[in-house]
């Protein structure tokens, strides 16, 4: 028997190891900074982040699907020369793309801070972005490139590292400079990111040279410059137009939030507010577990485009499959556990009442963007990037739509933008499920995907919610009585899902045998 260091299982585990401690580093960074300086400046942070998102689409998120595909492409078939100009190409793209809207954002910071983000308080932040956005492509693309070649570690351990980086910059500056104008306040939070990008850029840069100076053996023939081109072309738009689409229409819902609060009847202050408290604390809480999905993302897409190129159809359905199972027998339990616990423990760790009042909902809509996110992936992975694409359109077009004729409604409020997020993920799995089996044959295995985990998690969350009462009636703290709800609910779990047939060894099984 050996440790199998190159199988989706392995790379996911140890992704999923570092960025679910870089999601709890994470989620206490995002503790103290919302402690530090309260809900309403975490709403204007939240709604200059949109403007993040919607340039990295424009720049950077279509080159590295670009890179990825098509570093593990070339490593499959032996050509490392090709590999190395894929990387070097999108370096160029990335910067040449950055140029114009650089320069729109520096001409028209304020018009875009008033009438665009509704609060001029955000034009700092805007500016300060800039650099952060060159700095956070050339890292994914390093980080990309690793991912394609199989070297899952580098990009990990960097991204871990990151995270500290950033929460010591940031939380710094803030105790150093603090008291400050929410617009400077907001800025200190940007050039603490900007000075993570700084070390995260560099550092993959370094490893990534160092990693290709010790190749050995033939580097293959390379590729025909134009070839290349209309390769990454073909990756990147269709991936890029999607999430520059998709973002324009989710930073169109964001920055829609709080003004469709206003005008069903709140004041300013405390639309940003719950903004803040939803998007800044609420969903964070519970996207921490998420980070098995990330990492899965990451490493399947590879290697469905290597077993792809290879033509093993089957071991793609395989592979999907698993990937399935994967998600909800992680997911469910932990959206389970918030659920239960979430609003005691939301409203100690943040201070805010208000944190846990849509979480079960929204643990459902979270469950179902994970399968969203899954199924996109594998369309991606087996060359269905425009399928993947039309896809995410139209479930945020679903999304914004509802957003605007709902949470403008008098009483309805922050619950309008919920129901959105439910009914365009649903969409979403159910537009990839159709894409997969148009694409590969893959068939829904419902009872081992959903049932089995979902009753499974049902019955743990009904046991840890009554043993949460109780020992809270008898006086034991949140925190012990949270430690204690999880321990019991695991073994319960686990219990319950080898009685339906799941057997949890075998799923995330890391090793394999030897060949004879």
């Amino acid at each position: 028997m050996k440790l199998d260091r190159t199988s989706i299982l392995y790379g996911t585990m140890l992704l999923t190891a570092t960025g679910l401690l870089n999601q709890v580093l994470g989620f206490f960074y995002r503790i103290l900074l919302s402690r530090l300086v309260g809900a309403e400046i975490m709403g204007l942070y939240q709604l200059v982040m949109p403007v993040y998102s919607v340039l990295l689409s424009v720049t950077a998120v279509g080159l590295t699907a670009a890179v990825s595909n098509l570093t593990s492409e070339y490593r499959a078939l032996g050509n490392w020369a090709a590999a190395g100009q894929v990387l070097r190409r999108c370096l160029v793209l990335l910067v040449a793309l950055l140029v114009l809207p650089a320069l729109v954002v520096v001409l028209f910071s304020d018009p875009i801070s008033v009438y665009l983000l509704g609060d001029a308080r955000t034009q700092l932040g805007l500016l300060l972005l800039l650099p952060c956005i060159l700095l956070t492509g050339v890292e994914n693309l390093h980080k990309h490139a690793f991912y394609g070649a199989g070297m899952i570690r580098p990009p990990a351990f960097t991204e871990l590292l990151e995270q500290v980086v950033r929460t010591c910059a940031v939380l710094g500056l803030l105790v150093a400079f603090l008291p400050q104008n929410p617009e400077r306040t907001v800025g200190l939070i940007v050039t603490g990111m900007v000075l993570c990008e700084v070390f995260s850029a560099c550092t993959l840069t370094l490893l990534h040279r160092r990693y290709r100076r010790g190749l050995s053996g033939p580097q293959g023939p390379g590729v025909p410059p134009r070839e290349l081109d209309r390769r990454i072309a073909r990756i990147a738009l269709p991936i890029a137009a999607t999430s520059l689409l998709g973002n324009l229409m989710g930073s169109v819902c964001a920055i829609l939030i709080p003004q469709k609060l206003v005008a069903g009847g709140m004041e300013v202050s405390a639309a940003v507010s719950a903004f803040g408290v939803m998007f800044g604390m609420s969903i964070p809480m519970l996207n921490l577990p998420t980070a098995f999905i990330a990492a899965l993302g990451l490493v399947l897409v590879p290697k469905l485009a290597e077993s792809t190129a290879l033509g093993r159809r089957a071991e793609v359905r395989r592979r999907v499959s698993k990937a399935m199972l994967g998600t909800s027998v992680l997911m469910l339990p932990a959206m389970a556990f918030l659920v239960v616990l979430g609003p005691t423990l939301g409203e100690a760790l943040f201070r805010e009442p208000t944190v846990g009042d849509y979480l079960t909902p929204l643990s459902i809509g979270v469950v179902l963007s994970c399968y969203q996110s899954v199924l996109s992936c594998s369309l991606n992975g087996v060359g269905r990037q425009p399928a993947a694409a039309r896809n995410a359109l139209i479930c945020g077009a679903v999304e914004l739509v509802v957003v605007f004729f709902t949470v403008g409604i008098p009483g309805v409020g922050l619950q309008g933008y919920v129901l959105a997020a439910l009914i365009s993920s649903l969409l979403g799995v159910v537009l990839g499920a159709v894409g997969l089996y148009r694409a590969v044959g893959l068939r829904p295995e419902l009872f081992r995907w959903l049932t089995a985990p979902g009753l499974a998690a049902l019955l743990m969350g009904l046991n840890i919610n009554l043993l949460f009462r109780v020992l809270q009636d008898r006086g034991l703290s949140p925190l012990w009585s949270a430690a204690a709800c999880l321990a019991l609910g695991s073994v319960l779990y686990l219990a319950a899902l080898s009685a339906q047939g799941v057997w949890v060894g075998e799923l995330f099984r890391l090793r394999r045998r030897e060949e004879r």
